[in-house]
């Protein structure tokens, strides 16, 4: 029997394989054998890592699959909030025109939005996944955010985005706000008493503060936002003299505000005390890149507001997202660490203000 376009993880067989790098110009290339190893920490999604075996060419040697996650909860999200279906449309039209680093993408299907489907992506090797939980040094958390500069800048209020429906909102800001105040409950329950009180405090008054920048409507300037731009999402080469970053996880890119994921970065992949010597320095040099890259009328007082206001960016995320998906002993660890650092960014930037 033939396997099919959209294989799961346990139809994938050497034939398939050897068709994706032929495909891909890899000539008379063929895969003799492969061993396939689940590989990341995804909540949506899973990877499995390909070691082939080839002969009769040159070809890559490893690569990575991306399936749905095998989780019915965590699929049907996927499903809903369009996840699936933004991912492999990402790959298929926007990655190739974008400099931002990311994988090659050997193949990406997908069965109407989900959750059937499948990306073959270029191995990043010797590079390894970040850690949401330990935190990063400066120098990476650097380079990650002057690689946004690669998705920002060529799409900096471009307006062709909106030709893209799946690149917007999947919900008004109007339910988002009711789904965050839907979730809270719960995530306070959950994780409350592990967080300092004006932590908690913070968390539950985004919910009701009416000029929240999480909620607001979205305004110039406006680009590509990867929405969920974490350690666990970057790829990252320590074998270079600077750490080099790829971005993997386009399953929320959509068009928003270019300092959500400035924020989001180094709000919850940096430790406070880590964070706060650096990172008005780091987000400066970030804006000298903007400019350098062509980007005009964004001057460095508007850039600092703009990211003191997008300290909220991980809000949505953390609370929204720890109540949606399947519910792991790491992914508790994971939620509780975005909350603690994310609530403490906006309290330490005196993003409160905004609130009122």
């Amino acid at each position: 029997m033939p396997t099919p376009p959209i294989p799961a993880p346990d139809e994938i067989d050497r034939e398939w394989l050897t068709a994706r790098l032929r495909d891909a110009g890899h000539g008379d290339v063929d895969v003799r054998a492969f061993t396939a190893t689940r590989i990341g920490t995804g909540q949506i999604g899973q990877c499995i890592r390909y070691e082939l075996e080839l002969s009769g060419g040159e070809a890559p040697r490893r690569l990575v699959g991306k399936f749905p996650s095998d989780d019915p909860l965590s699929r049907e999200t996927g499903v809903g909030l369009r996840n699936y279906y933004r991912e492999v449309q990402f790959y298929r039209t926007l990655a190739p025109r974008l400099p931002i680093a990311t994988p090659r993408c050997y193949y990406a299907a997908i069965d109407g939005e989900g959750p059937r489907f499948v990306l073959l992506l270029e191995d990043m090797h010797p590079a390894v996944q970040g850690d949401q939980l330990a935190g990063c040094s400066p120098e990476v958390a650097r380079s990650a955010v002057r690689e946004l500069v690669g998705l920002q800048a060529p799409t900096w209020c471009d307006e062709t985005l909106l030709d893209y429906d799946w690149l917007h909102q999947p919900a008004p800001a109007t339910d988002l706000r009711s789904l965050y105040a839907q979730m809270l409950p719960g995530f306070v329950d959950r994780y409350g008493a592990s967080l300092a009180p004006d932590e908690v405090d913070v968390l539950s008054r985004v919910a009701d503060a009416p000029q929240c920048p999480l909620f607001a409507p979205l305004e110039p300037p406006f680009c590509l936002e990867h929405v969920d731009y974490r350690l666990d999402n970057l790829l990252i080469d320590h074998t270079t003299s600077t750490p080099r970053v790829t971005v993997v996880d386009w399953q929320s890119v959509k068009v928003g505000r270019p300092l959500n994921d400035v924020a989001y970065c180094l709000g919850g992949g940096l430790e406070p005390d880590v964070r706060r010597p650096v990172e008005q320095d780091i987000v400066r040099d970030y804006h000298r890149a903007l400019e350098a890259a062509g980007v005009t009328g964004f001057d460095w007082p508007s850039c600092w507001e703009a990211y003191r206001r997008s300290t909220f960016a991980g809000f949505g995320v953390t609370v929204i997202a720890s109540m949606i998906v399947e519910q792991t002993p790491r992914g508790d660890e994971m939620f509780l660490t975005m909350a603690r650092r994310h609530a403490r960014h906006a309290l330490d930037l005196g993003a409160t203000e905004f609130l009122e």
